[in-house]
């Protein structure tokens, strides 16, 4: 069956699914499969200061990672709050990053203006280069990811076809949503801090040296609790239509937090992603639009 593609938002033009998506998801669970993410933006980072400068700006600990394994990053403002989500690896050469295509720009650059004297050199290289998600059983930050130069593309995509089913983003995103883990554009605002999305431990190394934003991190998890909390919603199966992204989450009349992502997962139902009041009772039964969801836990109400 021909591909349907995503009609808007951070993923615009990807393919959705290939007519049934239940059974993408399923051979996603078993790893026999790959995705084409190539409509992700790619931004290398060369230079003989590269890791230590990288390192001293984003959330997590690069100098020690090993070379070929990939990583999450943040970038955050003085304020703790996130600006971007990085998928990171180092090839010994060039530090190699995807991330979404319209925060590209923004992110080459800050980094540009932060150069200063360092040996390192910026450049978005998503005319050259594009990302895939490799066959192989999820990992816990998505992947496994093969960073691939576009001229060889179409080559690497017959290849991996040849013995794996390819897969759209209707099941990566059922299982991101199912796992709890939290993406920018989707989970995020303007307020948005780490500590209430679940990036601590998987994005945010909690022990390394000082990083722009690293005062709010480290004072919420060791003074206090954020402010919000991610939870993943299981909703009612018989409503037609699927909340959509920014629906307001509300017990009676009061609202208490907003959708992020949503979708139907092949053996869950339709679930969601939401951003609530850390004091919402985690008994609570929320309603969407007139849709009643129940909570699993993601980041602690405690």
């Amino acid at each position: 069956m021909s591909a349907v593609l995503v009609e808007d938002g951070p993923d615009h033009g990807a393919i959705w699914h290939f007519g049934e998506p239940n059974h993408e998801q399923r051979a996603l669970a078993l790893g026999n499969i790959w995705a084409d993410l190539s409509h992700r933006a790619v931004i290398a980072v060369s230079g003989e200061d590269r890791i230590k400068w990288l390192n001293d700006m984003f959330t997590q600990e690069l100098s020690t990672l090993p070379t070929g394994q990939w990583t999450m990053s943040l970038l955050l403002d003085a304020q703790g709050h996130i600006e971007h989500q990085m998928f990171m690896v180092d090839d010994g050469t060039t530090t190699w990053m995807h991330t979404e295509k319209e925060k590209a720009g923004e992110l080459t650059s800050y980094l540009e203006k932060m150069k200063f004297m360092l040996r390192v050199d910026v450049k978005d290289v998503s005319d050259e280069f594009a990302v895939l998600r490799a066959p192989g059983v999820t990992d816990s930050i998505g992947g496994p990811f093969a960073l691939v130069e576009r001229k060889e593309l179409a080559q690497t995509k017959e290849a991996f076809a040849s013995a794996h089913q390819q897969i759209g983003m209707w099941a990566l995103e059922a299982q991101r949503i199912a796992a709890g883990r939290a993406r920018i554009l989707f989970e995020t605002d303007h307020k948005s801090i780490p500590n209430e999305l679940g990036f601590l431990g998987s994005a945010v190394h909690l022990n390394k040296g000082c990083y722009r934003g690293q005062e709010t991190v480290a004072k919420v998890f060791n003074l206090g609790h954020p402010p919000r909390r991610l939870v993943l919603l299981h909703l009612d199966g018989s409503m037609v239509h699927m909340p959509e992204h920014g629906a307001k989450v509300m017990i009676d009349d009061k609202e208490v937090g907003v959708i992020g992502s949503v979708a139907r997962h092949y053996e869950l139902g339709p679930i969601a992603l939401a951003v609530i009041k850390r004091t919402t009772s985690v008994d609570a039964t929320l309603d969407i639009a007139g849709v009643s969801a129940t909570q699993e836990v993601i980041v602690s109400a405690g």
